[in-house]
């Protein structure tokens, strides 16, 4: 499976078209093509994508050493790690049209990326990294004290799953303002939580649970114990599988549409988040269990999606698959 994902990400990694840009013209002169525009992260559809498909590269050649697809793997990040290349994606960044850039999806994703090449890979593709993580890590530091209210719904801007993405880089690389300011930006807007709303969910083209995510960020930033009274007044009904709609994995109607297979990444990021959870619980709390169920029957939903072959899907999926199997 990971040599699949491998596979996977190499291919829509070297498909530069179709592609959807987010990017702000200020004039004729930057209708620019994706290469031109993101030397490091053209291909896969969109930017964002493209960075987590290669943090899926990343994590899967140090998870599997023996990786068949490990030396195409190095081949790629020698040219979209280069120092040139990662300097054209942090120009970029500095464009005065660009200040809202990928906020916060994408800078998690590479936050993330930054964290996982950091880990066991060459030293020259962490160090080329390193001054656009800053630039992320920048922008978090200003950002997140002028946000007044979290984003809340399941798609890219979800402000739990930038800021858990963020608190788990910050920790790794000893960025302490980083830390403490996503904790704290955490309990002021999740800590006092009670009684989700779950029943508009699942929304319509949702890849993340809002409700889920939350409790996926709060797992990170509370001792077993605590975790479980804040799971307890955040969701009451979870020991009765309640409510259903968040226990019961999500039909997807049509896997050629690129907003209904999202439903897909909500299965598989579902079963990221429920075994987050049962790992994060004390021990002997029989919630666990429930969580993990869930986790393994989300998984079983989400899975198909990865065989679908439609590009709609496969620029992305697999990403949240290894989430879900590797993630926790």
């Amino acid at each position: 499976m990971a040599s699949r994902f491998a596979a996977a990400a190499l291919a829509n990694i070297g498909r530069e078209y179709p592609s959807k840009l987010d990017h702000v013209l200020a004039g004729a002169n930057d209708a620019l093509p994706p290469r031109a525009l993101h030397p490091s992260f053209h291909g896969s559809f969109d930017w964002h994508s493209c960075v987590h498909m290669h943090w899926l590269l990343a994590r899967v050649r140090r998870l599997f050493p023996a990786l068949p697809e490990r030396a195409a793997i190095d081949r790629l990040f020698d040219e979209r790690f280069a120092p040139d290349a990662i300097g054209g994606e942090l120009a970029y960044l500095q464009r005065p049209e660009a200040q809202t850039f990928e906020r916060t999806y994408g800078w998690a994703w590479y936050l993330k990326l930054a964290q996982e090449i950091g880990r066991v890979a060459a030293r020259r593709w962490s160090v080329s990294l390193a001054p656009l993580a800053d630039a992320f890590a920048t922008r978090y530091l200003d950002y997140l004290p002028r946000a007044q209210y979290p984003w809340r719904y399941g798609l890219h801007a979800n402000s739990a799953f930038g800021l858990a993405f963020a608190l788990d880089f910050a920790r790794a690389t000893g960025h302490e303002a980083l830390a403490t300011l996503c904790v704290t930006k955490a309990r002021a807007w999740y800590a006092d939580d009670r009684g989700a709303p779950t029943a508009w969910e699942p929304s319509g083209a949702d890849f993340l649970s809002p409700t889920l995510m939350e409790a996926e960020l709060m797992r990170r930033i509370a001792e077993p114990a605590a975790f479980g009274v804040w799971l307890t007044q955040f969701l009451p009904g979870f020991a009765k599988r309640t409510p259903e709609t968040l226990f019961t994995p999500v039909p997807v109607s049509d896997r050629s549409d690129g907003q209904i297979v999202h439903l897909d990444g909500l299965n598989l990021s579902r079963a990221w988040c429920f075994r987050g959870i049962a790992q994060a619980l004390p021990a002997g709390d029989p919630r666990s269990m429930i969580a993990t169920a869930a986790a393994d029957a989300h998984w079983v939903a989400g899975e198909p999606g990865l065989e679908s072959g439609d590009y709609v899907g496969a620029h992305w999926l697999a990403t949240y698959a290894m989430l879900a199997l590797s993630g926790a």
